[in-house]
């Protein structure tokens, strides 16, 4: 069976037609017309939920990124240690240069309050004790932080530190940067500590520390979440960003860039003008797939979640039915077609249909 369900709207890109490509493959860049210059040495942007990429200036060039890499050191403590665990910090922690909390040895923080720190002030101390705090040393927790890069797919980042200090072997892509930060807006309780504008840290075990967001665009610009800033004589002035609004996130990404602030601005709005996000499956979102040789005629092949991509704004949006008769049994569950989705004759997702319920075959009687 075949059906198409078009939606046709005047074209913003035309990419020629082609289907022998992954989903996630089927990103492109839009740099024409609309466009946005930067002054980084190096930049992205992608959508944060269907991870397509946006925009990008040797976004796959390596190059050190600074305080930006306490973005993996969150996700690693989020993901592995207690936020109401108390930790007493260990001299190691306070013999950090750069940024700091100014940690005093033998204070008692909450591993969740040491996170405000290091993502708010960019507490290089706070850093190194969460660290110690969730993997024992700073060796073992550099290490699950490049475990984690590898598990995400991040080919061309390597960590030797969880603070981003200069050091040899540390650098990330500003891509995967960018993809990076996706994914940790996907971890509870990041967003909610980057986008926090200002804290104080008042429990027992400590002296009182006032927390302020570096991030000018806070409270500055229209549906901004964060995320973290970075800067080393080795680097530049790091920045990622990330923006929420009509139910799309955007990442922004620049390293060694001069004009952080007014660059992320003109990507964010380009971003937010040129593209959109568009449900193209629900959740349940069923078609009757014909069954031969079966006790019924038929199963519906049905969608498990709901699926939305991101494409330009003006863009046209073709559905495909792709499924065949089947032929019995057919288990409940079982792949049973897909629906292939389109944007200007490329195709950009492949939906899977799954059989709502089991069909056996149908008994064949013999009359003598």
């Amino acid at each position: 069976m075949l059906l198409c369900v078009l939606c046709v709207v005047s074209a913003l890109i035309k990419p020629p037609v082609t289907e022998d490509i992954a989903a996630e493959e089927a990103i492109y860049v839009y740099c024409g017309e609309g466009g946005v210059e930067v002054s980084a040495v190096a930049a992205a942007m992608v959508e944060a939920e269907s991870g397509r990429l946006l925009f990008a200036r040797n976004a796959n060039t390596p190059l050190p990124m600074a305080s930006t890499t306490k973005i993996m050191t969150a996700v690693c403590v989020l993901e592995n240690a207690q936020l109401d665990k108390a930790f007493t910090v260990p001299k190691d922690a306070t013999e950090v240069e750069g940024s700091s909390l100014y940690l005093r040895v033998g204070e008692v923080f909450t591993v969740e309050e040491l996170l405000y720190g290091l993502m708010l002030e960019s507490g290089n101390d706070a850093a190194i004790a969460l660290a110690i705090a969730t993997s024992g040393d700073v060796e073992g927790f550099v290490k699950l932080m490049n475990a984690k890069a590898t598990e995400l797919g991040l080919k061309s980042t390597r960590f030797a530190n969880p603070n981003g200090l200069d050091a040899e072997g540390h650098y990330t892509t500003a891509e995967e940067l960018a993809r990076l930060t996706a994914y940790a807006l996907s971890v509870t309780g990041f967003e909610e500590i980057c986008s926090t504008r200002s804290k104080v840290l008042e429990s027992d075990g400590h002296i009182t520390r006032y927390l302020n967001n570096h991030n000018k665009l806070l409270g500055g610009y229209a549906g901004m979440i964060g995320v973290k800033t970075g800067y080393t004589a080795a680097a530049g002035r790091c920045l990622v960003t990330a923006a929420r609004r009509d139910g799309m996130t955007l990442v922004a990404v620049t390293l060694n860039d001069r004009n952080d602030w007014a660059d992320h601005r003109r990507m964010l709005d380009y971003g937010f003008g040129a593209y959109r996000m568009e449900t193209v499956c629900a959740e349940s979102e069923s078609v009757a797939v014909p069954v031969a040789e079966g006790k019924s005629t038929s199963v519906f092949g049905v969608v498990k979640e709901t699926v939305r991509i991101c494409i330009p704004t003006d863009a046209s949006v073709e559905k495909i039915y792709d499924t065949k008769t089947l032929t019995a049994p057919v288990k409940e569950g079982q792949l049973v077609g897909k629906i292939k989705i389109y944007s200007e004759n490329a195709l950009i997702k492949e939906v899977p249909l799954y059989a709502d319920r089991t069909v056996d075959k149908k008994r064949k009687w013999l009359f003598f």
